[in-house]
């Protein structure tokens, strides 16, 4: 279930552009990042989240903290889907685009795909991503299988294809030896290793879960699907260097995204760009739809429930205000998908760029408060306080930094956690 979620629109388009700008290396935050944030997740707070019997992860920092830091932290996770949901509808965007040849554009087409992933929300709710993802799971992988197969046999097979990747230096992954660049590497890979953790569809579907057992193991295995069939997309969009270079070299500056299904679309029957397109629209609406619905619950329910309804609300009274805020969390995205776009910002960085928050912001107070009997309530806010104040001037001020400002905004988090916690037991 979890795989399916996570295997949107950044794995099928995003992280074959990015493989083609920045080689391998450059998938440090997803893939790697992403899939080591599910089998963290598993193996390490799953068990302890699970027994706890939440709602919302909103609920663990209010349980383990106070209602100040749920607040807080339910801001910062809601502010990391932006960039996530983001994503998927700006991808939505561009397969308009691309099928009707550019007669929709891609902002009627973020446009066209929000309301599409609205209804389907609304209507639906969580029944609807529930009861369709196990489908869309194996849609997804039949289909882009296919696909692979097709385009491999149209290269001269799979041999050609890697060659090719490993003449161009496309499997380059580490750093080079150098301070700068060794902090990067390891900044995007906790950017999404660690600051995916803290989310809500994460544990939601790790919650949902028949046994604490199955919790575990079907994060720790979601982890491992969603790394190995990562490589499908890449070869299949790597595949176009053989089959039609020209395409390749037209789109690789500023639309490295649109370059699998350019290829698809001028190299394959039609019957194979339905499987293809059908495949990319599974892929889409299961993580648009799992995504869209995760952070209103976690605003309805600790961000404005309490405010709204100090001595409670029904069932169907927090049903009507989920879907109010549904409702508004896809306008926002939308605007926000629509900025993004303006600014040409690709779908990859989109999904890097949403988990920096809660890296700075969420990680720490969640990781410290199950793991250490020593945090408190100041190490908390300390943790947050100096996260947050070192990691956005930096993040705002500077231009195309060497060492991501994230980076120092995590070390601060975890220095504000212990110097926090500590201190104030002394007083």
């Amino acid at each position: 279930m979890v795989f399916a979620t996570w295997f949107g629109a950044e794995t099928v388009l995003g992280i074959p552009g990015t493989f083609y700008e920045d080689n391998l290396g450059g998938l440090i935050s997803d893939p790697f990042g992403a899939a080591l944030c599910l089998v963290l997740f598993g193996l390490i707070f799953a068990r302890r989240l699970y027994r706890m019997n939440l709602l919302t992860l909103g609920d663990f920092y209010r349980q383990r903290f106070n209602r100040k830091v749920e607040v807080i932290a339910a801001i910062a996770i809601t502010l990391s889907y932006l960039g996530w949901v983001a994503a998927q509808i700006t991808a939505l965007g561009m397969v308009f685009n691309v099928l009707t040849q550019g007669s929709i554009s891609e902002p009627a087409g973020i446009l066209i795909g929000a309301s599409v992933v609205l209804l389907y929300t609304v209507v639906g709710g969580m029944w609807s991503v529930a009861m369709t993802t196990f489908f869309q799971m194996i849609v997804i992988v039949v289909g882009l299988t296919i696909i692979a197969f097709m385009l491999g046999d149209r290269a001269g097979g799979i041999a050609p294809v890697v060659e090719h990747a490993a003449v161009a230096g496309k499997f380059e992954f580490w750093p080079a030896l150098n301070s700068a660049a060794i902090l990067a590497f390891i900044t995007g890979l906790l950017t999404l290793g660690f600051g995916s953790i803290p989310q809500q569809d994460v544990f939601q579907r790790a919650n949902s879960s028949h046994t604490e057992h199955i919790a575990v193991w079907g994060s720790v295995l979601g982890g491992v699907l969603y790394l190995l069939f990562a490589a499908i997309p890449l070869f299949i969009a790597y595949s176009a260097t053989v089959i039609d270079p020209a395409l390749v070299a037209r789109l690789i500056h500023g639309e490295a995204d649109k370059i699998m299904m350019q290829l698809i679309q001028n190299h394959l029957p039609l019957w194979a760009q339905v499987v293809f397109y059908g495949s990319l629209l599974a892929v889409i609406m299961s993580t648009a739809s799992g995504t869209l619905l995760a952070p209103s619950v976690t605003i309805a329910e600790n961000l404005l429930k309490g405010w709204i309804a100090p001595n409670g609300m029904s069932d169907q009274q927090f049903l009507r205000l989920t879907r109010w805020v549904i409702v508004g969390f896809a306008l926002a995205v939308t605007g926000y998908s629509l900025w993004e776009h303006a600014g040409n910002t690709s779908i990859h960085d989109m999904v890097e760029n949403a988990y920096k928050v809660t890296l700075v912001v969420a990680f720490v107070p969640l990781f410290a408060g199950l793991f250490w009997k020593r945090a408190n309530l100041v190490g908390a806010y300390w943790s947050i306080g100096l996260g947050l104040l070192t990691w956005l001037p930096l993040e705002f001020l500077l231009k195309d930094p060497m060492i991501p400002p994230q980076f120092y905004g995590f070390a601060a988090s975890i220095t504000g956690m212990v110097l926090g916690s500590l201190l104030s037991r002394r007083v």
